[in-house]
Order: C-alpha cells, then sequence, then structure tokens
C-alpha cells in the first residue's frame, strides 16, 4: 500500500492501524508485513530483508516483540488488562512492541473501553494493529484513534492468474477456465481459493479441468450460465425455461445459478461499455463469447433486464419455492428486453413521419430564417413542433369545405405536405465555442438552442430545465417537481450524452450534466389549445409584416361596442379593414 510505504519511509508511523475487508483478502498478511517492516533490522524501511531472522520470527509467530492474539477467544475484560499491563515493558530485541488482534469486533463492550485508554495515551514503543470483517460492530472511539484501510475483494483475474504460478510451481496442469471456475467459486478471497485449488490437486491429481471444478464444488459451467443468457437475449422463453429446468433436475444450486446468471449479465454490460477493459478481467473464452452477444441488446434493455434478475433473487432468497421465482425472473427480464424505451418509440416516430431526429430544426417563416428558441418558462409552445406551416388542427378552413364535410381531410393532406416540405434536413452547422467565463445562464440558452436543432422531438423536455450551478466542469439543471418526467427522460443516457457533448463543444473543455429537482424552480407553463368549434369563426392571422411565430396560437380579435359596429355597418364596403376581414375569413358582408 502506497499510504503504509509512505508513512514509513517518512517517519510519520500511527500508533495503531485498522484492516478491513472480506475474508481471505490478505488482511493478516498484510499486518505480518507491516510488522516486519517495522521490526526487521535497521528498521522501519521497506526495503527488508524476508530471510532475516527477526522476519522469520514474525512470519511464523514465535516473536516475542509481535503478538497475535484473537479477539474471538480473548474478548474479556480481563485478557485487555493483561494487555495493558504487558504494553509498560520494552520490546525484547525490535524497535517496537506490536499488538496484532484478529476480529478485533468480536471484543465486548467492556474490553473496548479498557483498550481505550491505552490506545489515547499509548507508549512510544507500542503499536496496535487490528482486523476485522464486521467494522460496524467496533466502538466509533476506537475506529477514530487507528488508520483504517479497507482491503477489497481480489479480481477473479487475478486469483486466477496466481492459481497459474501455483500450479506452475507445484507441476500441476491446471486449465484456464478451471483457474477462472475457483476464482469465481472463491468470491475475491485468495485464502479461499488456495483451499479449493489443495482439495482439487487431492481429488484430480496433476490435471484439473474445469468439469472437475463443477463436479466437486457443484457450480454452473460457464458455457451453461452463456447459453442461459443467450436464450434470454434472443427471446427464446421456452429454451431458456428448460435449460433452467435442466440445472434444477441435475441439482445445481439455483441462487447459485442465478448469481452466475446475474454475472454474465453485468460482465456484459461491461463489455459492451469498455470491450477492452473488460477483457482484461476475464478469459479469452469468456470474452470471446460476450463480444458476440453484446450485439443482441441495447444498454438500457440490458439494465431492465438485470433489474429483473435482481429482484428475484431478493425473493427466492426467503421463498420455499426457488424455481418458481428463478422462471418469473427470466419471463419478466425477455419482457424488459422486448420493450422499447421513450428514445425509441421518438425514433419511429420521427421515421414516420420522414423527420431525421438529430437533423437541423426546419426553417419558419416566408424569408427562411431559422426559427429561434421561444424563451423559457412562457406560454409559447415548444420549438420541438414547428413546421412552415400552423397544424391543421388551428388553421382557417374555407366555408365550402367545411361544410362539405372534406375540410379535415384536405386539411390533414395539406399540413403532411407542409410539415414533410419543412422537414428537410440541413447540413448541420460545426458548434464555435464559447469565451471563457461565460455564465450557467448563456452556456444553457446556447445549449438549448443547439440541443433543439439537433433533436427537435425532444426539445420541449430541455425547456423545462433551468440553470442551477455552473462549477467543477459540470453544469446543474433544476427541475420543479412537476417536470419530473421531463427530468428522466433528459437522464436517459442516449439525451444526456448529447447534452454533456454540446455543452463540451461550447466550453471547449470536457463537462458533465446533472439533473436535480428543485423546489424553488418554477414549473413549465404549457400553452391553453381550445377546441376548435365550427360556429365560431377562427381566429384572424397575425400581419403579414410581421413573421409569426410556426405554431403560435393567434390572438382572438377584440371584443367591439354595439357602437362600433353600428359605425362599421354605416361605413360601407370601402372601409380596408373591413375588407381585409372579409377576405381573411372568406365571408360575404350581408345587409340587414
Amino acid at each position: 500500500m502506497r499510504t503504509l510505504r509512505n508513512a514509513i519511509e517518512q517517519d510519520r508511523l500511527a500508533h495503531a492501524y485498522l484492516f478491513v475487508g472480506p475474508r481471505g483478502t490478505g488482511k493478516t498478511s498484510t499486518a505480518r508485513i507491516l510488522a516486519k517492516a517495522l521490526n526487521c533490522p535497521g528498521g522501519p524501511k521497506i526495503d527488508f530483508d524476508p530471510d532475516d531472522e527477526l522476519c522469520r520470527e514474525i512470519a511464523e509467530g514465535r516473536s516475542l516483540d509481535v503478538l497475535e492474539i484473537d479477539g474471538a477467544s480473548n474478548n474479556g475484560v480481563e485478557q485487555v488488562r493483561d494487555l495493558r499491563e504487558s504494553v509498560k515493558f520494552a520490546p525484547a530485541r525490535a524497535p517496537y512492541k506490536i499488538y496484532y488482534i484478529d476480529e478485533v469486533h468480536m471484543l465486548s463492550s467492556a474490553a473496548f473501553n479498557a483498550l481505550l485508554k491505552t490506545l489515547e495515551e499509548p507508549p512510544p514503543h507500542v503499536k496496535f494493529i487490528f482486523a476485522t470483517t464486521e467494522p460496524t460492530k467496533i466502538l466509533p472511539t476506537i475506529i477514530s484513534r487507528c488508520q483504517r484501510f479497507d482491503l477489497r475483494r481480489i479480481p477473479d483475474k487475478i486469483i486466477a492468474d496466481h492459481l497459474q504460478f501455483i500450479a506452475q510451481e507445484e507441476g500441476v496442469k491446471l486449465d484456464d477456465l478451471a483457474a477462472f471456475a475457483i476464482a469465481k467459486g472463491a468470491e475475491g478471497g485468495m485464502r479461499d481459493a488456495q483451499s479449493m485449488m489443495d482439495q482439487l490437486v487431492a481429488f484430480c491429481g496433476n490435471e484439473i479441468s474445469e468439469q472437475d471444478v463443477l463436479n466437486v464444488f457443484g457450480f454452473t459451467a460457464h458455457q451453461v450460465v452463456a447459453d442461459l443468457a443467450g436464450f434470454i437475449l434472443g427471446s427464446d422463453t421456452a429454451g431458456a425455461l428448460n435449460a433452467l429446468h435442466a440445472q434444477a433436475d441435475a441439482g445445481k444450486d439455483l441462487s447459485r445459478l442465478l448469481d452466475d446468471l446475474i454475472g454474465h449479465f453485468r460482465n456484459l454490460l461491461v463489455f459492451k461499455t469498455a470491450p477492452e477493459t473488460a477483457s482484461k478481467e476475464l478469459a479469452p473464452e469468456i470474452a470471446e463469447t460476450l463480444a458476440s452477444q453484446s450485439e443482441s441488446a441495447k444498454t438500457d434493455r440490458l439494465l431492465a433486464a438485470i433489474d429483473q434478475l435482481a429482484e428475484a433473487d431478493a425473493r427466492m432468497k426467503w421463498a420455499p419455492n426457488k424455481r418458481l421465482h428463478f422462471e418469473l425472473g427470466i419471463i419478466k427480464a425477455i419482457g424488459a428486453l422486448q420493450e422499447n424505451s421513450l428514445s425509441d418509440v421518438i425514433n419511429a416516430l420521427a421515421g414516420a413521419a420522414g423527420i431525421d431526429p438529430a437533423a437541423a430544426v426546419p426553417t419558419a417563416g416566408a424569408a427562411g430564417a431559422a426559427a429561434p428558441p421561444p424563451a423559457r418558462r412562457t406560454t409559447s409552445p415548444s420549438p420541438a413542433a414547428a413546421s412552415a406551416e400552423p397544424p391543421p388542427s388551428r388553421r382557417p378552413r374555407p366555408r365550402d369545405e367545411a361544410a362539405s364535410g372534406s375540410a379535415g381531410e384536405s386539411d390533414f393532406a395539406a399540413a403532411g405536405a407542409g410539415a414533410a416540405a419543412a422537414a428537410e434536413p440541413a447540413s448541420p452547422a460545426p458548434i464555435e465555442a464559447m469565451p471563457d467565463g461565460a455564465s450557467a445562464d448563456l452556456l444553457w440558452a446556447r445549449t438549448l438552442e443547439e440541443f433543439t436543432r439537433q433533436k427537435p422531438l425532444a426539445a420541449s423536455w430541455a425547456q423545462a430545465a433551468h440553470p442551477v450551478l455552473l462549477e467543477n466542469r459540470a453544469l446543474t439543471l433544476g427541475f420543479s417537481p412537476e417536470d419530473g418526467l421531463a427530468r428522466d427522460s433528459l437522464g436517459r443516457p442516449n439525451m444526456k450524452s448529447a447534452i454533456e457533448e454540446i455543452l463540451s463543444a461550447l466550453s471547449g473543455r470536457s463537462m458533465a450534466l446533472k439533473l436535480v429537482v428543485d423546489d424553488s424552480v418554477a414549473p413549465m407553463e404549457h400553452p391553453e389549445i381550445e377546441d376548435d368549434d365550427d360556429d365560431e369563426p377562427p381566429p384572424p392571422a397575425a400581419s403579414a409584416a410581421a413573421a409569426p411565430s410556426p405554431i403560435a396560437a393567434k390572438a382572438p380579435p377584440p371584443a367591439l361596442s354595439p357602437e362600433a359596429i353600428a359605425a362599421a355597418s354605416d361605413e360601407g364596403d370601402d372601409d380596408p379593414e373591413i375588407q381585409e376581414a372579409l377576405r381573411l375569413f372568406e365571408a360575404t358582408r350581408v345587409q340587414d
């Protein structure tokens, strides 16, 4: 460990160390190595000679200055009091007197309290080393006086390589898949893996195959798990259930089989995301299988399938009928793989409409100017639905078509033609980086504009966001609780990565996106669209001099007083405003 090496080199030694980790991860071995480094001749030093007499005494457990105590059998207050008396004496030969207490969490509360005073003010020649698998059972006052080191489970690849080294030294032929099967069964514990290796040598002799490991320990072959995963990925429910029944009839542990299946899908997900990294941790045969299966499902669907299998695993732990819950988990996992995500639906709808979701937003207005994104928190509709013409439900219909009943069809056809013409993708323009020091509001405004151009159908979700914080190369967007759907939609991997790419391009550096729910953010207001009534006249158009919003609802005409109506009646047909109204509504003036 780098921390311990630097502490020894810089002579900054603590008086107590706590090693935490699962069984077989090297807590005792690390403690003995540290004791050798501290008590070696001329120590403390990191380049000690393991063959030195003092180091051999520590390794064999017969050193007078390094005492190993089992916390499970010496957990009483009397034993700790004896320890407190012995710490007063100086070491016999070495620089320090080291007390190593294994499974220290087994000490009673009274024993911990008795040890606490010694830990607070230890003699300068005393060092304590504690080891435990359950740090939560240790008093916080004890932990706070120790330097804690957490030892993680050892990866399967490292265990398999070490087993191959041992096999080569012992003259044993160990198959690669057998080494990985042992490593997987050891669950990250090197000591357990070595014990399994000794048992296999006693059972099989000098040649160990994967089948030998499966027969001795009841594990499931990698190919069996891969085949079961292949049935699930191929939506072959019958094949998956038959494979499960075959393993159940063979007496396999279904809980262990489900753990292996979840682990396979986990490896598949990692391989799909980072194939080079995953290949370094797996056997070549396993990596080849994952490479062929990684093309069968998308990342979000794999996550959904793993969730279903994990739920089945949680239910199986307490259920008497484990096979039933395993079967349900398989069926639900297949269903999760077949589901369509929201982005798939959007892409399908866009393809049916002839629109590329990644294409540029179509131009709007007679002048062909690009439609800018509307201001946030306004009643303007989303630019995701922008087109060259108003939607058919809001455009005026000719009276003759309305009367004949064919207006709906003609409007729909005209709208489809207009949308198809407006949806022609334009060549995407390169994103220019913004000047340094841009604020969060300005950066998000530019990002929203570019995101709307790239993904118009998802722009309405982005409009519900509000820039909250810009720091540490991350932009935090806030959403009101009412806009939770928009937050979840933008949080999907494809949407989030698209926004992060735009942020990085605009800022000129790698940027991350954070989405949070903030009660202080006002919810996005949506436009109120009333149903058309054939008895009511359609709204007038905006002035031809101004470029109208593509889908904005036109304001209703102002109410007229009876005097104004009478005055308008007297003016006759020469009034230009009346003529314009008659032209827009395709009406005729009727005299009473």
